[in-house]
């Protein structure tokens, strides 16, 4: 856990402390090494973060890299925040096919039938009408820690940041 802590400390003002091109390497290390819920609380922080892109297009991202059951994950916890009701009407009536008696049943194939657009008016609506999305975004992506690389540095060091604060 020193070790941790050690590497942490090195973004405690994001990455300005950081040895050059050390930020992927550092960001490996402690999601492989940190407890799962101290990583889910960093990305939370980075999605919240006005450091990092907006959480919608940092979600659009992750989503445009995922793989069909991670694209189907992702999109079960937004359906699931946005319920069914906002479905029904608007952007996102065109998602409204995804429930089943009103509750995500997201198939990977029906998942690669979502575009990145709709997934970024998704989480959207999501923030908005329910905020506890972006923990479970972080819980759901703490489990995914190469996908979350592919936000790039800035976005990682924002993770190891947070971290560090907590």
């Amino acid at each position: 856990m020193t070790d941790l802590m050690e590497v942490l400390a090195n973004y405690q003002n994001g990455a300005q402390n950081a040895a050059p091109g050390a930020v992927q390497e550092h960001y490996s290390n402690v999601a492989r090494n940190a407890p799962p819920e101290q990583v889910a609380s960093g990305l939370a922080g980075a999605f919240r973060s006005d450091q990092t892109p907006p959480f919608a297009e940092m979600l659009t991202t992750l989503f445009r890299n995922s793989d069909g059951n991670q694209r189907a994950g992702i999109l079960s916890r937004l359906l699931s925040a946005v319920g069914p009701s906002l479905l029904g009407s608007g952007a996102l009536s065109g998602l409204s096919g995804l429930l089943h008696g009103g509750q995500p049943n997201i198939t990977p194939e029906a998942a690669s039938q979502v575009s990145p657009e709709q997934v970024r008016d998704l989480a959207e609506h999501a923030e908005k009408h329910n905020p506890s999305i972006i923990d479970q975004a972080g819980e759901f992506y703490s489990q995914h820690p190469t996908l979350v690389q592919s936000l790039g540095l800035g976005a990682m060091a924002a993770v190891m940041s947070h971290m560090y604060r907590k």
